[in-house]
């Protein structure tokens, strides 16, 4: 395990991004992994002092996750990202591109998804 890692569950996640932010910590990015049989590793990364911590967040890809965008605003940019590329629905987002972040009309395919088909984007 690594040492500066923390696993979250979906009911404790914004209840432990919110310490996070409460300690001062400054949220950097995430990292998603499609891990196969349905399933996605979510790695929050955050920073204070030049020092990272993680909070790992293993989903089945077809149940939506709590968005952190509540929290930290900026995070509406990752979680609209996930959606395109993985096809993972957040609950609560605060600005939802529905899947036109960066994937245009003509895609039929979510890239990350292993030949998923991509269903009609929000309008």
């Amino acid at each position: 395990m690594i040492e500066n890692q923390i696993d979250v569950t979906l009911e404790s996640l914004v209840g432990e991004v919110s310490k996070m932010k409460s300690d001062g910590q400054r949220m950097v990015t995430y990292s998603c992994t499609n891990l196969g049989e349905g399933k996605a590793d979510i790695i929050y990364h955050f920073d204070k002092n030049e020092v990272l911590t993680n909070l790992r967040l293993t989903v089945d890809m077809d149940k939506p996750v709590p968005s952190i965008s509540g929290v930290y605003f900026a995070a509406l940019l990752i979680e609209n990202e996930i959606q395109d590329q993985f096809d993972i629905k957040f609950d609560g987002l605060v600005l939802d591109f529905g899947r036109k972040l960066y994937l245009d009309d003509e895609v039929t395919i979510i890239p990350m998804c292993n030949n998923t088909k991509a269903m009609k984007p929000k309008k």
